[in-house]
């Protein structure tokens, strides 16, 4: 007996919604063997029950085929079309909005709220000319938080991992202006008075060398769960008829 299934050829070709699913899971069993049945049945479609009945190279190559296509570099998108919308990343970090912030780094911390943090990051394009585009305002709504869940797996992973480089350097900039600003406050101060600039600033300034300092850890990205399973050889075909055991 024969069985077709769909076999993602890359993260693209998964959506957000699956991974959430598979990594729940996951976190509720420490079967390996278990696991792996079920990053099958999930990410291929097909019922549990009918995975026991494939041939064991057939499912090694299964298994290996997701490890692969798990541990190559997401490529980042600006811009993609889920459904009949487009959507479109936040076109300035620099600008972002405090609401923004705070939704972000909540909704980041959870893979089953990352749906959600997607509905911030990418936002429906409203304007375009040429190469360049505008979103729509951030409002904080609910709207398109579901929709977010059937992106494509590789722009969540991406946009994460390039929200987290951008931010960290968007506060590198921001603590080497404050300091600036604060020097020539200081300075201000000291000339005015004509004295020295003891206690006029200073504080400040310790506790902006302080943050410099564990800013990195700030802007850590935290820790991803990817599939973790045993090499053992190639799949070829993103379709394939599997042989089931009578």
């Amino acid at each position: 007996m024969e069985v077709n299934i769909t076999i993602p050829s890359s993260m693209a070709e998964i959506p957000l919604l699956n991974y959430q699913r598979f990594l729940k899971m996951q976190s509720e069993s420490n079967d390996q063997e278990f696991i792996a049945h079920k990053m099958i049945e999930i990410f291929c479609g097909i019922d549990l029950k009918d995975i026991a009945k494939i041939k064991l190279t057939d499912l090694n190559d299964l298994i290996e085929h997701f490890n692969k296509i798990f541990n190559v570099p997401a490529k980042f998108y600006h811009r993609f079309k889920l459904k009949d919308m487009e959507f479109g990343f936040i076109t300035n970090l620099e600008d972002i909005t405090w609401g923004e912030y705070i939704d972000l780094e909540h909704h980041l911390n959870s893979w089953d709220d990352y749906h959600k943090a997607m509905a911030v990051m990418y936002r429906p394009i409203v304007k375009t000319h040429k190469d360049k585009y505008e979103i729509a305002p951030y409002t904080a709504q609910e709207e398109f938080h579901d929709l977010m869940k059937y992106m494509p797996m590789e722009i969540a992973i991406s946009s994460r991992v390039f929200f987290y480089d951008l931010g960290n350097a968007l506060l590198n900039s921001t603590l080497s202006y404050l300091e600036r600003e604060i020097k020539k406050i200081g300075t201000s101060r000291t000339s005015r008075r004509g004295g020295n600039s003891t206690n006029n600033g200073d504080g400040i300034q310790a506790s902006m060398q302080w943050l410099r300092e564990i800013s990195p850890d700030l802007m850590k990205l935290p820790p991803m769960d990817y599939i973790n399973v045993s090499p053992i050889s190639p799949l070829k075909n993103k379709s394939k008829k599997l042989k089931q055991e009578n």
